[in-house]
């Protein structure tokens, strides 16, 4: 079984599917079957240990859960995959000889369970994934990830599930694309996949996310599916039937890193000499803004004036949003990129105001 997931492992796109929460044993055998019957699913993913919000719901079936699986891979060839949050749950997946395991969002977020579960993989032969933490911090982040390799594990994988966000009302978890690209930026070499089941939280949104994903150049998926999604133990409205999952993962655009043509290499090296021309007068004309943001803050030392002010900030917003709508910019960049730039002005009065 180590070649088949290590052959899994390494194929792109990677596939990894299966329901939220192992239920019975028979739903979780029927459901691998008919994933199995699709031909487009690489691994088999359950949930055994269900951290839930709130006590009383469905916080998985737990350890007895574990041969369901076995019985699965068995029937299908197929690898499984766990998420584990403790050195228990650790040492059961290993016991039985679970093929892939995941630490999730919401172990992530806390350095001490990372470490409790990267001391009880020390030694053990098993490829592992880390979701990002519930909350945008990219440090976590990549904290998880040198706990586990300092553990001794070599292959290491990353799922961009989405972050928690005050307001967000279109996702169950914004995506938050750019903490995920920097990810991919700073890990280049590592698998990443995308899991939009935990970003999208409800079925009618699911391709959209994932073929960004893959236009993103994401090297797989994770979405959940059930036999009987609306009568799902947990999260059943993220969740699809195995010919469902088909049907979009047919309809999916899988597009390529690099094609070998020499127009095309050509065409892209003069466009992105044009977007290094750019970048180079946004830097200077940001070199001059922040020149004269230091002369407002001399200014306002000379005259004691606080360096926040509310209302001129939401004048440049505002400004900010009416042009930006004409020039095709979404507000949510011009947020960002403002935010950005605020800050440095800031950071660039503080220094005048206490020097």
């Amino acid at each position: 079984m180590k070649q088949i997931t290590q052959e899994a492992w390494s194929k792109r796109p990677l596939i990894i599917s299966g329901p939220c929460s192992a239920e019975t044993e028979e739903q979780v055998l029927a459901t691998a079957q008919r994933l199995a019957n699709t031909g487009k699913v690489d691994v088999l993913r359950a949930g055994i240990w269900k951290p839930r919000t709130r006590p009383g719901s469905f916080e998985g079936i737990g350890t007895k859960g574990l041969p369901w699986l076995q019985q699965a891979r068995k029937i299908t060839g197929l690898p499984v995959a766990v998420e584990v949050a403790t050195a228990k749950q650790v040492e059961d997946a290993l016991h039985f000889d679970v093929d892939i395991l995941w630490i999730g969002a919401r172990t992530t977020v806390n350095p001490f369970s990372v470490q409790e579960v990267a001391d009880a993989l020390r030694g053990a032969d098993v490829p592992v994934l880390i979701k990002n933490p519930i909350n945008p911090d990219l440090e976590l982040w990549i904290g998880a990830v040198e706990r586990v390799a300092k553990a001794g594990i070599q292959q290491i994988g990353l799922i961009h599930r989405g972050f928690s966000s005050y307001g967000n009302t279109e996702y169950r978890n914004a995506p938050m694309w750019h903490l995920a690209i920097e990810m991919k930026r700073r890990n280049p070499d590592m698998l990443m996949v995308n899991d939009p089941s935990h970003i999208c939280g409800r079925r009618d949104i699911l391709m959209d996310v994932a073929q960004k994903a893959i236009d993103l150049d994401f090297d797989g998926l994770m979405i959940e599916s059930h036999i009987d999604p609306d009568n799902a133990w947990s999260d059943a409205k993220q969740q699809v039937t195995p010919e469902k999952l088909a049907e979009m993962l047919g309809s999916i655009r899988w597009r390529r890193e690099d094609v070998d043509s020499e127009a095309y290499h050509a065409a892209l090296e003069k466009l992105r000499q044009q977007i290094n021309h750019l970048d180079d007068e946004l830097m200077q004309i940001l070199g001059q803004r922040m020149k004269i943001a230091e002369q407002i803050g001399k200014y306002k030392k000379e005259n004691n004036i606080t360096i926040l002010q509310t209302n001129r900030w939401n004048e440049i917003l505002d400004r900010a949003f009416k042009k930006g709508e004409k020039l095709g910019l979404s507000n949510e960049f011009i947020t960002r990129y403002f935010d950005a730039v605020h800050m440095e002005s800031i950071n660039h009065q503080n220094k005048i105001m206490n020097s």
